[in-house]
């Protein structure tokens, strides 16, 4: 199962984390959808109902897009299908969070999507699992390994294409520059797109597709999101133009190439919302301990203020006095574990739609 996770970058990050490969091997970096950008905010503990960031094919917004191409956008966790007549999708009888990969082409409200290519990738900083122990259940955070840089060094790419160095237009160099912070971890979903029959604005919602647990985390639960490793992946889940269903589901595998340490039982409750739902732990003795090899950057983040126009985690100031909103934004510190290097690149600038 997977029924929590983390994502803490700001909308322009985001899109710099983002970036793709296309049909071609050219990297793009994609753009967010239209409005988009108001509708995601960066949490440390994202929960179902609310709204993660995706990436898919523009195609399924532009039908004069290419399928290659791809684009963010910002979509409710639980899928509404777009069959479902009534006119509030909280009145639906049964979950949709997540959805077995063995239930693909079985059940109605998965079969139709996926196999009309509606398939998109859910990014996340990582995932938190909990394992079963005998009074209670011990919280895992879990992720990509991360190298000093943020990638992995089979990530890393000493060849840089004529496209990687190339400005964008009306971007500036430092947005440019490839990604060294937290590498994304990349899960394979799918969405649909539900209005209400009374008419009213289009909800697009999503699943995460979950296989069996790869042997390094049957130890903590026997069921995992099924993560794309790669860019090479990535392209082949979201080209359903190129790669058909049938075929789109051998990518569809337990990864073992997932790290994880323990975290505080303050996750538990999904309205906590700061860095101490990432922080390492000793289940043992309750307190934080020296973290891994692998979890050393996110603490040295997790310790270092961000810039403060970074975005703050699920935070709605909008039904607060103008002077409550003033005195809040002095008072709070932003928040996100990617810290350390946002100190060298400034505050993110607000991205394009």
């Amino acid at each position: 199962m997977c029924g929590r996770t983390a994502c803490t970058l700001a909308p322009n990050e985001l899109s710099r984390a983002a970036r793709y490969r296309d049909r071609t091997g050219q990297r793009r970096r994609p753009q967010w959808k239209d409005g988009d950008t108001d509708k995601y905010r960066p949490s440390y503990n994202k929960s179902p109902q609310s709204f993660s960031p995706v990436l898919l094919s523009n195609k399924h917004f532009n039908k004069d897009s290419p399928v290659d191409e791809c684009v963010l956008a910002a979509m409710r966790w639980g899928l509404v299908p777009a069959w479902f007549r009534e006119n509030d999708p909280s009145k639906m009888q049964y979950s949709t969070s997540n959805c077995r990969s063995e239930s693909l082409l079985q059940k109605k409200s998965y079969k139709d999507p996926f196999l009309k290519g509606q398939r998109c990738v859910i990014l996340a900083d990582g995932f938190y699992e909990w394992r079963r122990m005998e009074k209670e259940k011990q919280p895992f955070f879990i992720y990509f390994p991360q190298s000093q840089g943020g990638q992995v060094p089979s990530q890393q790419n000493t060849l840089k294409t004529e496209s990687d160095q190339k400005l964008d237009q009306g971007e500036s160099d430092q947005d440019d520059i490839d990604w060294t912070g937290w590498r994304l971890l990349t899960i394979a979903g799918l969405f649909d797109s539900w209005t209400p029959p009374s008419g009213g604005e289009t909800l697009y919602t999503y699943t995460v597709i979950t296989v069996d647990a790869s042997p390094d985390i049957q130890s903590i639960h026997n069921r995992m999101p099924a993560v794309l490793d790669g860019e090479d992946e990535v392209r082949r889940w979201l080209d359903f133009g190129e790669v058909k269903s049938l075929e789109a589901m051998k990518l569809l595998q337990p990864k073992s190439s997932l790290t994880f340490h323990p975290v505080s039982s303050f996750v538990n409750n999904s309205r906590n919302n700061s860095p101490e739902c990432l922080q390492p732990v000793d289940p043992t003795v309750k307190k934080t301990v020296q973290p891994t090899a692998s979890s050393k950057m996110m603490i040295s983040w997790l310790k270092t203020a961000s810039p403060v126009k970074r975005k703050n985690p699920d935070e709605d100031t909008s039904a607060k006095a103008p002077e409550e909103n003033l005195a809040a934004e002095k008072k709070t510190k932003p928040a996100g574990p990617l810290q350390q290097w946002l100190l060298g690149t400034g505050s993110p600038k607000k991205p394009r739609t």
